[in-house]
């Protein structure tokens, strides 16, 4: 028998019946699914000095277990000397085990490590079933040694689901574990 995420057990145990009982659907390939986790880091300092790029790369891939890549400039911005080309952040892209492994590891050991966390913001819906999450330092994350962090920053996590409303993607992500603030 092969390995299984907790939460990816889960969804199939209990978050598909929980989702068909709220929303009433009559096939379970109906319910939503998260379809990929998206971590991405822009290094604003990276323009004066391409070491910040590779820092920034490094942490994304020990956070996320996965090889991240460097993402460049799409147009030149004279005001920030920014040339077209140019690297200016880091992302990564989770989908499958990888990505089930990431959520069980930000909700168990990772947001309880931010300082006065009383649950995430339910606003980051875009009206099309996908969430974004802000978080203000990487060092929340045990992967990380604090040590060799050379400065604090911050990174944007998306999720995105199946869900055609936010109410349908705030409940997927609900049932998976992540704690939004109660009103």
């Amino acid at each position: 028998m092969s390995y299984v995420p907790r939460l990816k057990q889960e969804y199939k145990d209990k978050v598909i019946s929980a989702l068909t009982e709220e929303f009433s659907y009559e096939n379970k390939m109906e319910v939503p699914k998260l379809t990929k986790i998206v971590i991405s880091r822009g290094v604003g300092g990276a323009v004066a000095d391409k070491k910040l790029i590779d820092h920034a790369v490094e942490e994304l891939t020990a956070i996320s277990g996965q090889k991240a890549v460097s993402t460049i400039s799409k147009k030149d911005v004279a005001s920030f000397k920014l040339r077209k080309g140019m690297p200016i952040g880091a992302k990564v892209t989770l989908r499958g085990e990888r990505m089930y492994e990431f959520l069980d590891r930000l909700i168990t050991a990772s947001l309880p490590n931010v300082r006065d966390f009383s649950g995430i913001n339910a606003s980051g819906f875009d009206g099309r079933g996908n969430y974004n999450l802000g978080l203000t330092e990487q060092i929340i994350f045990p992967e990380i040694n604090i040590d060799r962090v050379n400065s604090i920053a911050g990174m944007d996590i998306s999720f995105v689901t199946t869900a055609k409303t936010d109410k349908e993607a705030k409940s997927l992500l609900t049932e998976l574990g992540l704690p939004f603030k109660k009103k």
